[in-house]
This record gives structure tokens, C-alpha cells and sequence, in this order.
């Protein structure tokens, strides 16, 4: 290393970089800085051959280094435009909670701004968000939309989304449906709200559950005045002879990609589970898009159609914040869940669904979720390397699909005391326990989605040593 290196910009000395670790130092740095407020948003990174000159590296250590910093979602940068910081969002100061119903809910602890890596699971790569994708439909959109599309338009959602929609949901998930069969909704959330003021209103108040499962779905089941039963899950998935023997006469379940197990609900439990006389199934398809090291699942709904709910959202593929899903009910439930949505909010917005349709219909949601598909599996051989070589005495699983992974501990082991020992040391993970409410396996639940490989490759040493403790 040359000793006279350096670059005025945050005073950056190479020297203090280990030997075959350039890329990292560079990355961390700036990656502080931002986080420290040491660079304003908008500041101008310096052009990577004039950095890479001043600090004496390749041009491609300062190239990579930028590259990690766009996929966090902390710069931009485009040919002749140079490398930018983005405007942080401001967090607001927490108010004191008012006082809460008689409802358990999900911790939901927080590391420090700019501090550590939050390895929660549900949370995609909002960094991947196709930002001039998206304004480039929306502008087609606008141009092209008659002012009739800008009123109170059909509570079902758009007919152009949903004609967009059946299509590409028989395509991708086996669904056989028309586009008069699927309702827009808020997200999966605000379809199992629906679902769930529906049942209560027909007098139903049990509604089976898997365990370990979504601890939020299972919160907002309570919320709505369902409650859960928990039926234990296996390497096949939920064990349908118990779920029959809990008499409840409804079941939520995730049975393409099981959370957060990961596993598959095997053929034989389909089959059970479709020979089960219960009222309603609940299929909550969060993530079907994310599959690496199998082949695609198919959904239940076109099974039993007449007793199948199914629920999808575009929050794992494009963003949460745009609040687009749909949901496929019986069709004797379909005209109160319409009544119940009009009631809600008289509709999804139009504009957003106008886009997505223009998506599908054009293949770019495709092509979206194919180069997402293929930075989530980088980002998951990253965290399952690490973690497998340094912990080989505990079982990793659900790899092969999804945004997370599930770590098996020993039993004896305290997970939420060691998830809180990982908080301390800068790792936000998940304990299995928040997911159970039967006894069972102690073990994380660690998100990847959302992190660059290095980052992750960090975290998982970081579990790895605290883990050994």
C-alpha cells in the first residue's frame, strides 16, 4: 500500500484497510459517514476514477464500493450524472402507545439509526423498487387515463388490473379464474380483515393457525375477534389429523412457503386437507414469486375453489407502502367482502393499480421479479455460507424459496435472551419463540432480503460468534 495515499473527501486513509479487505473499509466508511450525518443528503460522492486515483486502488474497489451503497438504497448514481446521497427518512420521535386491547402483539424492537443490520424477516429489498420502471408506466397512465378513471371507480378494483391480473395468476400460480372472480384489496392484511369480520358475522369466532407461524397474522386474527388455534407444523407442514381433532371450522395457512419454517405442505397433506370438512382455508401466498433450488409450487385455490381463499400483494415483490394485493373467495362470499370493502374505504386508489396492470401486461413485472429473484438468492448463499461453516452444530432450513431462513438451535437454548444479545451486538433477528405458542424447537428467524451479500456475510458472523457464546 502506498503510504502517501489519501483522499481529502472524509479523510480517507487506505492504510488502515486490511490487505485484502479494500472493498469493505471503503464501503463501511462511507456507509458511517452517511449514517453519522458527516454527508448531507444530495452531497456528490467523488468520481470513482478520481477517488481510486487519490487512495491508490483499482477503480473497480471504488465502483464496487458505490455499487453496495445504491443496492442499500443510500445513494444514486447514473452514467454522467455522478454518485449522490438520497434524502434519509425523517423518523419521528415515538409517542407513548395509548393503552392496548387485550391482544398479544409482536415485539418490535429497534437498533439505533445507522447502527447494526435488521435481519427481520418480511421485509424485501426496498432498495430494488423499479423507480424509472414505475414513472415511466405511470406517465403511459396518466396520458392515456379518462377523466371517468380519476372518480369513485369500482370497489372490486379496476377492471383493466384485475383483467391483468387472472391471466397472470393462472400463468404463475395455477390459478383457473375470471377477472369478475378477484377482488383488489389493501394487501393481504386487508383481506384477511375482510375474511375475518365476514366468519364473525356468521357467527364463527375459532380459526386454526399453524405453529410456529405468522405471529402478525395471528394478531390480527385476535384483533378482529377470531380466535387462534394453534395446530402443530412438521416437515410436511401443518398436521391435518390435528387440525381436525381443534373442531375449528377455519385455517390460515401459508402452504407454498410455510412461515417461517419454510417447508412445503407435502401432497399427502393436501390431500387431506382437501378431504377436511371445514368451512373455509384461508391461503396466504406472500412470497410464491422467491423460489431458488426447487420447483414452482402450485397454489391450493384451484383445488377446492369453493372453499378457498386465496390472498396475494404485490408488498413482497415491489414495496409495502403501495398497498396492492388481491384476494380470490368463494363466490358465495364474494358479494359481502365487496360490500364490506366498499364500506371500508370505497375502493383501492385507481392510478397505482392502472400501473401495475400496465406492468403485467407489458412483462416488465416480470423481468422485475427475475432480477430481484436472482439478487435475493446472492443474498441468501452470502448468509447461508457463513452461518453453515461457522455454526455446524445447528440446522439451517426453508433456503431454498422465500426472504428468509429459520436457524434450529439446541434445545435448552434461550433464543429471545440470545436474540437480545445480537441486538446488543448491532443484529436485529426474530426468535422462534414470538412464532410459537406451543412448546417446540428453540431457533432465528432471520430476514436477507434487504441487506447487500457483504453485510450479511458481517451479520452472520456476528450470530455465528455470539451463538457460540
Amino acid at each position: 500500500m502506498d503510504q502517501t495515499a489519501g483522499a481529502d473527501f472524509l479523510q480517507l486513509d487506505p492504510s488502515t484497510a486490511p490487505a485484502r479487505g479494500l472493498t469493505d473499509w471503503l464501503a463501511d466508511a462511507l456507509r458511517t459517514a452517511i449514517a453519522a450525518g458527516k454527508l448531507a443528503p444530495g452531497t456528490r460522492f467523488p468520481p470513482t476514477r478520481v477517488l481510486a486515483s487519490e487512495l491508490a486502488v483499482s477503480r473497480g474497489v471504488v465502483v464496487e464500493a458505490y455499487r453496495r451503497l445504491a443496492d442499500e438504497g443510500l445513494v444514486s448514481g447514473h452514467a454522467g450524472g455522478g454518485t449522490h446521497i438520497l434524502t434519509q427518512p425523517v423518523r419521528p420521535r415515538p409517542r407513548r402507545p395509548a393503552p392496548a386491547p387485550e391482544v398479544s402483539r409482536l415485539p418490535r424492537p429497534r437498533l439505533p439509526v445507522g447502527q447494526g443490520i435488521d435481519l427481520s424477516p418480511g421485509v424485501p429489498d426496498l432498495s430494488a423498487f423499479p423507480r424509472s420502471t414505475w414513472l415511466r408506466a405511470e406517465r403511459a397512465v396518466l396520458a392515456e387515463t379518462s377523466p371517468e378513471d380519476l372518480g369513485y371507480g369500482d370497489p372490486r378494483g379496476h377492471p383493466r388490473l384485475r383483467a391483468a391480473l387472472a391471466p397472470w395468476l393462472g400463468r404463475t400460480r395455477g390459478l383457473r379464474i375470471d377477472p369478475d372472480d378477484i377482488l383488489v384489496v389493501a394487501g393481504v392484511a386487508q383481506a384477511v380483515a375482510l375474511l375475518a369480520q365476514q366468519l364473525r358475522g356468521e357467527g364463527l369466532d375459532a380459526i386454526a393457525v399453524e405453529d410456529p407461524g405468522s405471529r402478525g397474522a395471528v394478531d390480527e386474527l385476535e384483533y378482529w375477534g377470531l380466535q387462534p388455534v394453534p395446530v402443530p407444523v412438521d416437515d410436511d407442514g401443518i398436521r391435518v389429523t390435528e387440525l381436525a381433532a381443534t373442531g375449528a371450522p377455519t385455517v390460515f395457512l401459508t402452504p407454498a412457503h410455510q412461515f417461517p419454517t419454510g417447508v412445503v405442505l407435502g401432497p399427502h397433506r393436501r390431500r387431506e386437507l382437501l378431504e377436511w370438512d371445514g368451512e373455509l382455508i384461508i391461503e396466504d401466498d406472500y412470497d410464491a414469486e422467491y423460489r431458488y433450488d426447487r420447483a414452482p409450487v402450485p397454489a391450493m385455490h384451484p383445488s377446492a375453489p369453493d372453499r378457498i381463499a386465496y390472498a396475494g400483494s404485490t408488498s413482497k415483490s415491489l414495496a409495502p407502502a403501495l398497498r396492492l394485493g388481491w384476494v380470490v373467495a368463494p363466490a358465495r362470499r364474494q358479494p359481502g367482502l365487496v360490500a364490506a370493502k366498499h364500506a371500508t374505504d370505497l375502493g383501492s386508489p385507481t392510478l397505482p393499480q392502472l400501473v401495475l396492470a400496465r406492468l403485467l401486461e407489458s412483462g416488465e413485472y416480470d423481468r422485475h421479479v427475475r432480477l430481484v429473484r436472482a439478487r435475493h438468492r446472492a443474498r441468501r448463499d452470502a448468509l447461508l455460507e457463513v452461518l453453515t461453516a461457522a455454526l455446524p452444530g445447528v440446522t439451517v432450513s426453508g433456503v431454498a424459496a422465500g426472504l428468509h431462513l429459520l436457524v434450529t438451535l439446541p434445545e435448552g437454548v434461550d433464543d429471545v435472551a440470545l436474540s437480545n444479545d445480537l441486538r446488543d451486538a448491532g443484529v436485529l433477528v426474530h426468535p422462534l419463540s414470538w412464532h410459537r405458542r406451543l412448546p417446540g424447537p428453540p431457533g432465528l428467524v432471520l430476514g436477507y432480503a434487504s441487506h447487500p451479500p457483504d453485510r450479511l456475510r458481517d451479520a452472520a458472523a456476528t450470530i455465528a460468534r455470539i451463538t457460540r457464546k
